[in-house]
């Protein structure tokens, strides 16, 4: 619990820190780091041993993270990348088919885009005001970013506190033993009260988007955080089918980047379609 605490707070300051970059190129650069190291995380849980393939897929990550940033200064054509990408997988596989299985290539490829997109949504989420300014400010998307980042690990701090005071129910027992139907609802109800007191000082300080009211915001904190759940579970049942407690172990008492993420991953994409879709509707 000690050292979960310690690295819990070293990383609030980084992440801290990072926030001050926000609209430099550093902020989505550190992100493509973070992409890389949980896609290097997956590939290893994946067993991959076929090196040319390993670092294909850590460019594929990478570049799939900074896409979100430079796609109107690149002008690349999405599909026919990864159609390639796909097809010189499949090469190495054939090269390699002793070492290097199907499933190894679909699962390790489905990682490498999946994760740093769903990453990437922090980004898009930062500019929100841009590809929809007649529905948000600027200082909409920090409050987004913001929202994302509670939903997911605020949302699992109070779990965990509450799940240690009242738990008795087992939320999903063969899954993720630990879990309890009380730490669910503690930390639904407790990120209501931070995300409600984060609104309340961007609300003052910045004066929100008057879409972003506490009508909008206590449905979607709270279907944030079961969507948190939910990310947490999968995370947990792809550990549990591949024999493994944790992911990694660069963070001592949380494991590797991606079981700081996993449920991350999902928060992010979620609350961007939720976004994306707003704009649309709203700015039609």
């Amino acid at each position: 619990m000690k050292n979960r605490l310690l690295t819990a707070l070293v990383g609030v300051s980084i992440a801290v820190g990072w926030m001050f970059t926000v609209y430099t190129p550093a902020f989505s650069a550190i992100m493509a780091i973070v992409a890389g190291i949980a896609v290097y995380e997956m590939l290893k849980v994946f067993e991959v041993k076929n090196i040319p393939f390993f670092v294909l897929c850590e460019l594929t990550g990478v570049c799939t993270m900074l896409w979100a940033d430079y796609k109107n200064k690149l002008d690349l054509p999405l599909f026919p990348v990864l159609t390639l990408i796909v097809l010189l997988s499949l090469v190495f596989m054939v090269l390699d088919y002793k070492r290097l299985r199907f499933e190894q290539v679909a699962c390790s490829l489905f990682s490498a885009v999946l994760i740093p997109a769903a990453l990437s949504c922090v980004v898009l989420l930062r500019d929100v005001y841009i590809a929809f300014p007649a529905v948000f400010t600027k200082p909409d998307g920090i409050f987004l970013i913001l929202l994302a980042f509670f939903c997911s690990w605020i949302s699992d701090g109070c779990a965990l506190f509450a799940g240690r005071a009242f738990g008795k129910h087992k939320l999903a027992p063969e899954i993720s033993p630990k879990k309890t139907v009380e730490g669910a609802i503690g930390g639904i109800l407790g990120n209501l009260l931070f995300c409600a007191g984060l609104w309340a000082v961007f609300q003052y300080k910045f004066n929100l988007s008057a879409y972003i009211g506490l009508g909008w915001l206590i449905p979607v904190s709270a279907g944030l955080s079961v969507i948190s759940i939910f990310g947490d579970l999968a995370a947990s049942t792809i550990k549990r089918h591949r024999g493994i407690k944790d992911f990694g172990n660069l963070l001592p008492g949380h494991g590797g980047v991606m079981d700081r993420f996993d449920s991350s991953v999902f928060v992010f994409a979620a609350e961007y379609a939720i976004v994306s879709l707003m704009g649309k509707w709203i700015g039609a």
